[in-house]
């Protein structure tokens, strides 16, 4: 049986394993254009469960263990895979609710429980992905209930047969096995049962290497953050080992610190002396070390340059859209995800009341999108996620939120900023819900971005950093030249009945450079089109471009 301390310990180690792995499941990803990752997405999903997981104490129970962890994942779910993933896990909190320990057949009831919910959760479910992995998986399993009894030899035998099954994911998927590989997502599941599997099997927790962590979680950043008002006397942390060569005290190589520095550190043994210190002349250190013996793991920080970013994080999170109640009197209220000062302008100039920071390569959990909901007062809040890897953790906050939430599954910018422009505040939520969708349905998105590693993909040989041009998400063309593709790009999207074409150039565009590809882009198309020329300071798209 397994108990609660060790299922917590499990998929803490599931945690651990996926960090360890996620740039390895990032690249099994076949589109080269930079994105919110599966690997990154999963790995920040699960460690937000890892998080409230190692606060409870070993006297938990297998349903408390459940509960915590797909409490925490709905809420940290990033991206598609992020949301399917804590789908599973929500299936292993039903199947476990109750339960003190866990037996092989609760494992795999609460595995069918979660892949049901997973599959009804995804409108059109591809076979070739995760779902497949995890519903092969159970299936597998529910044919040894009976056979096999042993929790643990249960886990592993699901563990197996979701290998077997992600095999398969190139023969169900053709793009899959053009490029080679497997599906990223039911990789990342294989990856977090095998950091699970290690638990149970060896009853401690893997291992975790700190330099694989997400970059987007929250981490010892909040040490410094609360440390932001204490005075830094020296600019420079140093620090080194020494190789003994000489009989030289190391004493009198901490006295000599002490005098050029603060916060001195010296440890010695036979062969090493370890030092740190804080100075304004590191290398008044380094020629002093020098005299005891050869240098090795050199270390020079600006402590005032960490000091100012982690007030910088500071306010940010302070800057967190605090909850307010809803007002009886406001009908309608707007959250969108955007990323770029210039697009998030565009948003809140139409009316939107909360921006969530996002988009690609920055895919926002559902409880960011939860918290910005829940800062706007109306009775009725719109949601407008302008990404499709961000709608169903924008669906997710739909089932936490305590005030009607309204997705639009918006999939661009510009889808975004038409269903804005169509709203009518005339109109009851319903009939609202149709004409924004009708409006942003009509808009054909182009985007220009870099390709971000190479690939092979629909009869491209891409090589890393070559311009993808893309309409309405779909590769379109390749090319060097970024003046050539933009108006290549917007010639072919413009039709006889186009009337608009508005484009938003990016943090990596000159306000030159952009108006001269406006100006050939006017003169290519004709008088009748309008073009209108927006700064969007948006990252990774040079321009994002709407036709109308």
């Amino acid at each position: 049986m397994i108990k609660g301390s060790m299922l917590r310990d499990a998929i803490i180690s599931g945690a651990n394993k996926i960090s360890d792995q996620r740039v390895q499941v990032d690249e099994l990803n076949v589109f080269p254009v930079p994105d919110g990752d599966t690997g990154t997405n999963m790995s920040m999903t699960i460690t937000a469960a890892k998080r409230e997981l190692e606060k409870l104490s070993d006297s938990c129970t297998v349903a408390e263990a459940a509960q915590v962890a797909a409490s925490a994942l709905l809420r940290g779910a990033r991206g598609n895979s992020g949301v399917i993933l804590s789908l599973l896990f929500r299936g292993f909190s039903k199947g476990l609710a109750g339960k003190t320990e866990a037996g092989a057949e609760d494992l795999v009831e609460a595995l069918e429980i979660g892949v049901k919910s997973a599959y009804k959760a995804v409108m059109k479910p591809t076979e070739g992905t995760i779902l497949t992995v995890a519903r092969v998986a159970s299936e597998k399993a529910r044919e040894k209930v009976g056979e096999i009894s042993d929790a643990t030899e249960m886990f592993a035998y699901i563990l197996e047969e979701a290998v077997e099954a992600l095999k398969t994911t190139p023969e169900l998927l053709p793009v899959l096995k053009k490029a080679g590989v497997v599906d990223a997502g039911g990789k990342g599941l294989t990856v977090i049962f095998e950091g699970m599997l290690y638990t149970f099997k060896n009853g401690t927790v893997l291992d975790f290497s700190a330099d694989s962590a997400p970059t987007s979680t929250i981490s010892a950043v909040s040490n410094a953050a609360a440390e932001n008002d204490e005075e830094i006397n020296f600019t420079y942390c140093t620090e080194f080992i020494i190789r003994r060569e000489n009989t030289k005290d190391p004493l009198k190589l901490r006295a000599y610190l002490e005098t050029i520095g603060d916060c001195v550190v010296v440890v010695d043994d036979e062969e090493i002396i370890k030092t740190h210190v804080h100075t304004n002349d590191p290398g008044l250190a380094i020629q002093k070390a020098i005299t005891f013996g050869a240098l090795t793991n050199i270390k020079i920080e600006n402590m005032r340059e960490q000091h100012e970013n982690a007030k910088a994080t500071a306010k940010k999170k302070e800057e967190t859209p605090e909850y307010v109640p809803v007002d009886e009197s406001v009908e309608y209220g707007f959250v969108s995800v955007a990323a770029g000062e210039g697009v998030k302008q565009l948003f809140l100039d139409l009316g939107v009341n909360a921006m969530v920071s996002g988009g690609q390569t920055m895919n926002p959990s559902t409880d960011n999108i939860l918290k910005a909901v829940q800062s706007v007062p109306a009775k009725t809040v719109f949601v407008l996620p302008n990404n499709k890897n961000i709608i169903m953790a924008a669906e997710q906050a739909v089932k936490l939120a305590d005030r009607k939430v309204i997705v639009l599954p918006t999939r661009t910018i510009p889808q975004g900023l038409s269903a804005m422009l169509a709203f009518d505040p005339s109109l009851d939520a319903i009939q609202n819900k149709n004409a924004m969708e009708e409006a942003f349905n009509k808009v054909t998105t182009g985007q220009l971005t870099f390709a971000a590693r190479d690939s092979e993909y629909d009869g491209y040989d891409i090589k890393e950093g070559q311009i993808l041009a893309m309409t309405n998400g779909k590769l379109s063309f390749v090319e060097t030249d970024l003046k050539k593709a933009t108006v290549d790009l917007t010639k072919s999207m413009v039709k006889k009945n186009t009337s608009f074409v508005t484009l938003i150039y990016g943090e990596d565009v000159t306000e030159e450079t952009a108006q001269e590809i406006c100006d050939e882009i006017t003169a290519k198309i004709g008088n009748d089109v309008e073009v209108a020329l927006v700064k969007g300071d948006q990252p990774v798209y040079y321009f994002i471009i709407s036709v109308e």
